[in-house]
């Protein structure tokens, strides 16, 4: 009993530590700072790295006055990089490194226990158009205006014109498909893997020049003159990278463009350092950088712009915070019960986080085929 009395002592002394190289103190006062409900906590911790401190949120042992601020300050810190590699991370580490996780079968059963948890939580979550990415607050005040706006700029980002052909890999509930229908008189086919969104988005484009597929990229075919992905790329998977820019190439017609919308990272993805992430939010997910990308696309197809939009995530991420919180009691308590509202905040308010340390940024990337073309001119 000594001996353990002992570890977790120095476990408290270590983390203490940790957490004033980040300016955060246990029962302060300031935004940053923590409250710790079950001593356990800090050995959980240096054992499990983020998945201990997840999980340990979730059931209760620490609190903090505002998780997005704490989270913040600790990546801002790198204070995760300290924390002891154990076996099963280096297991993780090691599986994402040899093996292609988002295998079209994977892929579709992780989409499915993100996508397909129930429409009515991200019908109170997110703004009325259910648009599941960052918005864009250059010259808007709610949600709803930004959401607005960030359709908009990709629909002039990629010139737009009426009769024109458009896919859209991973439509989610329609949004954008039935805006850029009924604002620029463009012909959209949407594709998701998830039934839910499928079923929600032929609702959301009745009457409207779309057609919904339930298909993953790797079984479409055809031609269009433009291809938009917003959100998809995250779940491609860094193996799959050339074969997904390759079905592009091989489905967009002559003189045609297209616009990824996805969130990166700057340095290369480290599974490490998102095991709760994965486990609990988005299975398969692989945070791209700019170099992958861009090796991904040589000898096919030209990088036009690069648009950062990091600083919006955090503000829109924010806003489906306090929807979801001021929206929680009008939910079903059997399927959404505490440990599950604890969960999805902390998912919230980490990405906030992750984006205001700018850890994570969020880019619209406009592509065309390396081939003769009048000059690209950007637009914002």
């Amino acid at each position: 009993m000594h001996a353990i009395l002992q570890t977790m002592k120095k476990a408290d002394e270590i983390a203490t530590e940790l957490l004033l190289a980040a300016d955060i103190k246990i029962d302060g006062k300031r935004p940053q700072d923590i409250k710790v409900h079950d001593k356990r906590l800090f050995a959980r911790v240096l054992r499990d790295g983020d998945l201990g401190l997840g999980e340990a949120y979730m059931d209760g042992w620490w609190s903090a006055n505002q998780l997005d601020q704490f989270f913040c300050n600790v990546l801002s810190a790198n204070l995760m990089d300290t924390v002891k590699l154990t076996p099963s991370l280096v297991a993780a580490a090691v599986s994402a490194k040899l093996f292609n996780q988002q295998t079209t079968g994977r892929t579709k059963s992780d989409l499915s226990h993100h996508y397909d948890i129930g429409n009515d939580l991200y019908e109170k979550m997110l703004d009325a158009r259910m648009i599941y990415s960052c918005a864009y607050w250059k010259d808007a005040k709610t949600l709803d205006q930004a959401q607005e706006a960030k359709l908009d700029l990709v629909c002039r980002k990629l010139g737009f014109k009426k009769g024109m052909t458009v896919l859209d890999i991973g439509c989610g509930w329609g949004g954008f498909a039935k805006y850029a229908a009924q604002h620029c008189g463009v012909k959209v086919t949407g594709i998701t893997p998830a039934k839910e969104q499928v079923a929600y988005a032929k609702k959301n484009t009745k009457g409207l020049d779309v057609k919904i597929l339930q298909k993953d990229y790797r079984d479409m075919s055809g031609s269009f003159d433009r291809i938009v992905s917003i959100g998809m790329l995250e779940h491609v998977g860094g193996k799959n990278y050339k074969t997904f820019f390759d079905a592009c190439n091989d489905m967009l017609a002559p003189g045609g463009m297209m616009l990824h919308h996805t969130i990166g990272g700057t340095v290369k993805y480290d599974p490490r350092t998102a095991q709760w992430m994965r486990k609990y939010i988005f299975p398969g997910t692989y945070l791209p950088t700019l170099g992958d990308i861009s090796k991904a696309v040589e000898r096919t197809f030209a990088i036009e712009d690069v648009h950062n939009l990091g600083p919006d995530y955090d503000k829109t991420l924010m806003a489906w915070h306090k929807k979801f919180v001021a929206s929680y009691p009008t939910l079903d308590h059997d399927r959404y019960d505490e440990r599950f509202y604890l969960m999805w905040e902390y998912y919230l308010l980490i990405c906030a986080g992750l984006f205001r340390s700018h850890g994570l940024q969020l880019w619209q990337i406009v592509f065309r085929r390396q081939e003769p073309a009048a000059t690209y001119k950007s637009v914002r």
